[in-house]
């Protein structure tokens, strides 16, 4: 049964897609914030922040971090998520041998090191991608694993489960959470359809469905879906009880052959949450739903060195 209050996350760049594929991807701070107000004001009460270098290839420094952040922040109070997972280019890489590349762990980390974050997306198993023809490999061992939820427990932050598999749910990130990594309601992102992720799922009702019965006790959770299955898995998570991320890392088109903006992604999302019955949860709400800190009891700003 669809939730009374829906937490809608827009994620307006992601760490892959460049404006060659849509002129309307923001790559730069005040282009993500732009767009990010822009969502908000259509009803997003997160965002998932990624960060891209002036070149727009992939960054997690905490100094650009810090600029969108701030930037969000100026203008209003939407949670903001930033990305542990960076791209698969720039700062982010390194070349292991032709043809492989890894991205790299300690990058990754710099992602929760930014002022105004409340949460980390965080990739908690190891990722092997194909992507423009190169291998990419985001190794991410049970010790790693451990080791990062330490480092966000630490730094105060809520981590955002990104999983791709049954597996993903059932091995490190049930483990960290009953191991004390986390304080309920644990929220999982169920990112289905990404094409090229090793061991990822295609979007279909009944995988999604198994996702959601095996999610640990305590959890709320949030479907993502690449491309097309975009649409059909948010709208059947609405009907599972779920909360929804839409937006251009996810899905470059509104319909076919018409490329989309963020916030007509969010419009179109919220306005199914309505037909459905419910709404959209606003940014207090989110994170009363989440277990976050009100904003104006959040942990003081941290400045990047």
């Amino acid at each position: 049964m669809i939730t009374p209050k829906v937490i809608v996350t827009v994620a307006p760049t992601g760490g892959m897609a460049g404006k060659k594929q849509n002129h309307h991807l923001p790559t730069q701070p005040g282009e993500i914030a732009e767009s990010v107000v822009r969502s908000y004001n259509e009803g997003a009460s997160v965002v998932a922040v990624h960060a891209r270098r002036p070149d727009d290839e992939a960054t997690c420094s905490p100094i650009v971090y810090g600029q969108i952040n701030n930037l969000i922040r100026e203008r209003c109070d939407i949670v903001i998520n930033n990305s542990t997972g960076g791209g698969v280019n720039g700062d982010m890489v390194r070349e292991l041998r032709p043809g492989l590349k890894e991205i790299m762990l300690e990058e990754r980390l710099r992602g929760c090191e930014a002022p105004h974050v409340e949460m980390v997306t965080f990739d908690c198993h190891t990722i092997n991608a194909q992507f423009n023809g190169q291998s990419l490999l985001m190794m991410t061992n049970s010790d790693e694993c451990t080791r990062m939820a330490q480092v966000f427990k630490d730094r105060g932050v809520k981590p955002e489960w990104e999983v791709f598999s049954l597996s993903h749910i059932l091995q490190d990130t049930t483990r960290l959470i009953e191991a004390g990594f986390d304080k309920p309601p644990y929220y999982i992102n169920m990112v289905l359809n990404a094409n090229g992720f090793q061991g990822g799922y295609p979007y279909t009702p009944k995988i999604l469905q198994m996702m959601v019965e095996h999610l640990p006790a305590q959890s709320i959770f949030c479907v993502s879906a690449i491309g097309t299955a975009q649409l059909l898995a948010t709208t059947h998570a609405l009907l599972l009880g779920g909360h929804i991320r839409v937006g251009l890392e996810d899905n470059n088109y509104y319909s076919r052959g018409e490329l989309a903006t963020n916030e007509q992604l969010v419009a179109r999302a919220v306005r199914i949450i309505r037909e459905l019955g419910a709404e959209p949860a606003n940014a207090t709400e989110a994170r009363e739903m989440m277990g976050l800190a009100p904003l104006s009891a959040a942990p003081a700003t941290r400045h990047a060195a």
